[in-house]
């Protein structure tokens, strides 16, 4: 290749001439680079990476750019757009010239008569600007902010797309004092602009400005009543674009400033209404995002009421499938369980690593877990559309008026749920489905009429009406498993399992995940018909694509969990162990889709017990290696990370909580394989791993370990202790509650021995339980281990009773009678014995906390006695009187009857 030119410096302009048979070069190359073959495709990649080399390549770029109006406009664009690469990776290497060269030429030409190229030299510009030039090109704003008011239409509009993508890509700093604030000066020029007489001005004027509401930027803060006024004025526009940005604006001004909106919201209201059915679906999307977000706005539910005769007649008809919808979605298609799946259609996983929490008396319903029944119908439609957004706000909603929503919208319902039209009769399904959370209580005297309805729409002949059909029904599961099983448990199941065998892909996969969610309701309500669900999910092993076996993992892993050891049966195990170690054998270690499988078979190994023996050798084994193998090539990669890549470290997680699931279910068998491994090594690793989610793991791992063969743990307890210790940084919630519990488990084994250790836990632990906003499970956690601790070593713990009793009877209270609670009640009462004095004070909480055990051993119920009886004497009956009067009198009566005082 020819040398270039060199370049000539004069006065104040910088000439520069390309070399025409170097211009040549770089157009054929350009010519080249839009072929679809990728040989060509690869070797032009090189070529230009070559020509980087050169000082003033990249004034060719911009000269094709902004200069050579002969070629065609793809091959100018792609010219700039090669030359936007070439300033991202390289620009700090540009000699000045070539610099100078480029800045002036985009400004030039900021207003070219071809929308591609004015586009092409915005992107250039913007991305010069985020590469911290924006202080070193002092004139740009000023000189973009002048263009606006050029009389030539394309130079305004070219002006302003290149400011709309500085003000989306440099917002921060446009507002800080590192450019002496521009933007008190470019607000209120963008406002100016709203009622410019094209539209596409209009539009980029509103783009603008709405960089600055979320983060409440002063300069606009400061013309906020100009703005909406402004904003009022544009609510009629004829151009989509700008209804869509003005929508955009009044819902982000909902959040940030609801004090200006206020005066104005009955009209704001009407006017999102008339939005939210227009024409253009992406107008109607934005302006549906507004209940959403008035939703979550304390004031929604008084803002809102008279409203709603109006409002949820339409968010009803948005969640209509529209006709590209069920295009997209191939609703015609009904058959397809036969079609593998293509990759890109598999979701990423991931794997939440193991927790150890405490069982409770409430009514099994756990609050922390609601994420899964999110409205997830058809996430193969551009991930969020009106249907969805009109679901979810329907829902929160439903969620805010509770019952006083049903008279807006079962008369609704009813015209829905039985239309002969596929399409209303599933926006019926999905309605219901949506208001169930919500108007639940409301909805329980319809529901014996309803759930027969929808448990016959699960055989429609329609594939997308059984689908949605499958996920409301799985939100009314509670309600389901409330009643006699053979009412709608055993229809609804039956009907379910066949779907688990539809011929359709997408009711396979509804049918799998609200099976999921009614196992987790009915748990050992499903005992009976276990022969029957067995059978249907191996049955759809067998017949399931590769997504929906991963969604089948889950459903037979939450199996396992709801029906515990009643799965440990010769002829179950014989049918659902052959599939899994099938699968098993054919996954390669470096195969993602073990984590479904690893995940299902520690549910499973767990359920089984001693049922699992037969299958454990090689599950064990392979666990180790997955971790040994991840290990190795972290230690690869921590040396030479330019050599070796760095190791997907679910892959350990998940083997160790596999390994976690092996010990807790086969218990001292696990014995023979952990003598026979260095897995203790592994650990001590895992547990200094950078990692949380790799130390939370080989924590549960620890204590799992600790319960089914302290033998081999107990060597290296030294080494792991002050790990362990370190590890009670509540930053960190399950690292720390999983340690914690760990320790608790490691005392009851040591006993006396455990006294050298307690200094460098103890004082983490009190400050722990005394911290504000700590979670439930951490909380009851740290009190089990601090009683377990105060149980195998009094003396060293009692001395602080005082700075813990209190929040240790609080936290215990609700927990049900288990092993764990035995103990820490047992060594509450023996450092009560050593240091009476710590609990007076606290006296009630304790009898609080003894009053909710149902049935205590009978050692531990006298313990409580002694205690109680002793302090009753101490204070004398008169005393005890005035004390106990304080007591509310369920706790009264409970100590009376059953403890005599």
């Amino acid at each position: 290749m020819k040398h270039w030119k060199n370049c000539k410096q004069t006065k104040m302009e910088y000439e520069w001439k390309p070399d025409e048979q170097g211009l040549q070069q770089i157009l054929q190359l350009l010519k080249e680079s839009q072929s679809p073959d990728t040989t060509i495709q690869r070797t032009v990649q090189q070529k230009l990476e070559q020509l980087n080399q050169y000082p003033d390549f990249n004034n060719y770029l911009i000269f094709v750019l902004t200069k050579l109006k002969s070629e065609d406009e793809p091959t100018r664009s792609l010219s700039g757009l090669i030359l936007k690469n070439n300033v991202k990776a390289h620009f700090q290497n540009f000699p000045n010239g070539v610099t100078d060269f480029i800045k002036s030429e985009c400004l030039n030409n900021i207003g070219d008569s071809s929308p591609l190229i004015r586009a092409t030299v915005g992107i250039l510009i913007t991305t010069i600007a985020s590469k911290g030039e924006l202080q070193n090109w002092p004139d740009l704003l000023p000189k973009l902010c002048s263009l606006l008011d050029s009389e030539d239409y394309n130079t305004c509009e070219g002006a302003f797309g290149a400011l709309q993508k500085i003000c989306e890509d440099s917002a921060e700093i446009l507002d800080s004092d590192v450019l002496d604030r521009p933007l008190n000066i470019m607000i209120p020029k963008f406002l100016q602009f709203f009622k410019h007489s094209s539209p596409k001005i209009r539009s980029h004027a509103v783009a603008c400005v709405n960089q600055f509401i979320i983060s409440r930027t002063q300069a606009l803060m400061l013309h906020i009543d100009s703005f909406i006024e402004n904003l009022f004025a544009l609510a009629g526009d004829e151009e989509p674009e700008v209804r869509k940005n003005v929508c955009r604006a009044l819902v982000m001004l909902l959040e940030v400033r609801m004090d200006r909106l206020l005066p104005h919201m009955h009209n704001i209201v009407e006017y999102m209404l008339q939005r939210t059915q227009d024409q253009d679906e992406n107008v109607a999307l934005e302006a549906c995002e507004f209940w959403l977000t008035l939703a979550e706005q304390p004031i929604c539910k008084d803002v809102l009421v008279r409203h709603l005769p109006k409002l949820i007649p339409v968010l009803v008809n948005g969640m209509k499938y529209s006709d590209i919808d069920i295009i997209l979605l191939k609703g015609d298609v009904e058959e397809d369980e036969t079609i593998p799946d293509s990759e890109q259609d598999i979701r990423p996983r991931f794997h939440r690593s193991r927790t150890v929490a405490q069982q409770h008396d409430e009514d099994g319903i756990e609050e922390e877990d609601d994420d899964d029944d999110e409205i997830d119908d058809d996430d193969t439609i551009s991930d969020w559309n009106l249907r969805k957004c009109s679901a979810a706000a329907l829902d929160v909603l439903a969620n805010v008026y509770r019952d006083e929503l049903l008279p807006h919208i079962l008369p609704l319902l009813k015209e829905l749920l039985f239309h002969h039209e596929w399409v209303v009769k599933e926006s019926g399904i999905l309605v219901l489905g949506a208001i169930a959370e919500g108007c639940m209580q409301g909805m329980i005297p319809y529901l014996p009429e309803l759930i027969p309805h929808l448990i016959q729409c699960l055989s429609d002949k329609k594939a997308l009406v059984r689908s949605i059909t499958c996920w409301t029904l799985s939100r009314y599961a509670h309600w389901v498993v409330s009643q006699p099983p053979d009412t709608y448990l055993k229809p609804l199941m039956t009907e379910l399992l066949k779907r688990i065998l539809d011929s359709n892909k997408r009711v396979q996969e509804a049918a799998c995940s609200a099976f999921a969610t009614l196992e987790e309701e009915a748990c050992t309500e499903l005992v009976p018909y276990l022969a029957y669900i067995l059978d249907t999910l191996v049955f759809a092993f067998s017949k399931y694509q590769h997504k929906n076996l991963l969604i089948l993992y889950d459903a037979i892993g939450t199996l396992a969990d709801s029906v515990g050891h009643h799965l440990n049966k010769p002829e179950y195990i014989q049918m659902l162990m052959p599939p899994l170690i099938q699968k098993w054998n054919m996954l390669k270690d470096e195969d993602k889709d073990l984590f479904p499988l690893l995940e299902c078979l520690s549910s499973v190994a767990t359920a089984l017990q001693s049922g699992f023996l037969p299958y454990c050798e090689p599950v064990y084994q392979r666990c180790v290696n997955l971790v040994q193998k991840t290990l190795a090539q972290a230690m690869l990669n921590n040396a030479q990370p330019d050599q070796y890549e760095a190791p997907d470290k679910d892959f350990m997680i998940v083997a160790l909580d596999l390994l976690s699931g092996l010990a807790e279910g086969l218990g001292g068998n696990i014995e023979q394989l952990v003598a026979r491994s260095n897995i203790l090594t592994l650990m001590y690793q895992c547990m200094q791993d950078k990692m949380p989610e790799v130390r939370q793991s080989s924590f549960a791992l620890l204590g799992d370990l600790t319960k089914a063969c302290f033998q081999h743990v107990k060597p290296c307890i030294a080494d792991f202790m002050p790990i362990l210790g370190t590890n009670l940084n509540p930053e960190f919630i399950s690292v720390c509650n999983n340690a914690t519990w760990a320790i608790g488990e490691i005392s009851i084994q040591m006993g006396i021995e455990m006294q050298p250790y307690i200094p460098m836990v103890l004082h983490q632990l009190v400050e722990i339980i005394n911290r504000p906003n700590t979670p439930k499970t951490l909380l009851e956690n740290t009190a089990i281990t601090i009683g377990r601790l105060g149980y195998v070593c009094p003396q060293e713990v009692a001395p602080m009773l005082q700075q813990f009793i209190r929040p240790w009877c609080t936290s215990l209270r609700n927990i049900r009678d288990n092993e764990e609670k035995d103990s820490a009640f047992r060594g509450i009462c023996t450092m009560i014995s050593v240091n009476p004095s710590g609990v007076i004070q606290d006296f009630i909480f304790f009898c609080d906390a003894v009053a909710s055990w149902i049935n205590p051993k009978d050692d531990l119920r006298d313990m409580f006695c002694k205690i109680l009886h002793g302090f009753k004497n101490q204070v004398g009956d008169e005393n005890w009187r005035r004390f106990s009067d304080q007591f509310p009198l369920p706790l009264k009566e409970r100590l009376a009857a059953f403890y005599g005082v």
